[in-house]
């Protein structure tokens, strides 16, 4: 469904709605990526590295495509997103907790890596309601309005 509804026009809260899981996804994607430096080093070919480069990209070009889709289609991406970043939360967790066996750091790594996706899913479920809903109130008021002209 096509909102028209214009930014300027939203209210606060759908604001946020609206730029914070976008927001919060992009710089998960950063970090995510900054990893794929770890590829260049010393002892290796030029083209060595570059490939070991674009293969450590492989999850981050994943999680812009479900950006993209969540940035069309909030609802459907949503879904997808925070169902992904759930599962990614759950594989990291354990599959740190087995290498170190350290609840706490195990958490905090899941929660830096991973828990940003699940809960941008999350928010751009929310944004598509709110959204929504401010589109059905819109477009009431239209009819109200139109009503009290045709009254009048």
């Amino acid at each position: 469904m096509a909102y028209i509804i214009k930014s300027q026009n939203m209210k606060p809260l759908t604001k946020v709605t609206h730029w914070v899981p976008r927001i919060l996804c992009i710089l998960a994607i950063l970090l995510v990526s900054m990893f794929a430096i770890d590829a260049f080093g010393p002892g290796q070919t030029i083209w060595h590295q570059i490939s070991d480069f674009i293969i450590h990209l492989v999850p981050s070009l994943v999680l812009i495509t479900l950006l993209v889709i969540a940035w069309r289609y909030e609802k459907t991406g949503g879904i997808i997103m925070a169902v992904a970043g759930t599962i990614f939360c759950i594989w990291l967790f354990r599959a740190n907790y087995r290498h170190n066996h350290f609840f706490w750091r195990s958490f905090s790594i899941m929660m830096a890596m991973a828990f940003p996706f699940a809960l941008s899913g999350i928010l751009f479920i929310i944004s598509h309601y709110l959204k929504k809903k401010e589109q059905v109130e819109y477009e009431q008021s239209l009819q109200e309005k139109q009503g009290e002209n045709q009254s009048v």
